[in-house]
């Protein structure tokens, strides 16, 4: 159950078998169901999870009332609000599994417990974090310079794996665009194959 996330935290540094095996004490297995909400907007965040297998969406509700895809999560990724989990504020965001999904979660007091414990496991979070913020400045640069079409070849190279797993819809909110916008593209660079 656990071999997948100590290969994770072994990548980010040097952990002795006593060291990890605190850290897998505190991790608590979660299951979740395709299209079950693991997070609501207006609830306080009190997890950190990582994702064994599955597929899981990052979104919020605009003032039209659509959803806005923020981010896919998929296996050896984290997911969570981070805003809420930290500042223990209520959430902006929902967080969905798009597939059936085995997570291994944090709670804040389970995570603070390891920071006292193992003062190491830092490194391992501050990694996560700036991962995940280039992530995001990657995303904003491609949202602002580049075109639709560019944005979706960007996303399937990128994510190849996620953009077979993911509805297209979804695809379309995650950049910006309508589903219909999006099919057009697809057509288009499926004429210039041919």
């Amino acid at each position: 159950m656990f071999t997948s996330i100590n290969d994770y935290v072994n990548r980010c540094g040097v952990f002795s078998g006593e060291d990890m095996m605190v850290f897998n004490d505190l991790l608590k297995p979660k299951s979740i169901k395709k299209k079950q909400l693991l997070l609501r907007e207006g609830e306080i965040c009190n997890f950190e999870a990582y994702i064994r297998s599955g597929c899981l969406r990052t979104f919020y509700i605009d003032e039209n009332g659509s959803e806005v895809i923020l981010q896919f999560s998929v296996e050896d990724w984290w997911v969570s609000d981070i805003g809420s989990f930290h500042d223990r504020t209520p959430s902006l965001l929902y967080i969905e599994a798009i597939e059936d999904s085995e997570l291994l979660t944090l709670s804040p007091t389970s995570k603070e417990e390891l920071l006292a414990r193992i003062p190491q496991f830092e490194r391992v979070f501050r990694l996560m974090i700036q991962r995940h913020l280039s992530a995001l400045e990657r995303r904003l640069i491609r949202t602002i310079a580049k075109t639709a079409e560019e944005r979706y070849v960007e996303f399937v190279k990128q994510y190849p794996k996620i953009a077979l797993r993911v509805p297209q819809h979804y695809i379309a909110s995650y950049l910006g665009m309508t589903p219909e916008f999006l099919s057009k593209i697809r057509r288009r660079l499926a004429t210039r194959k041919d």
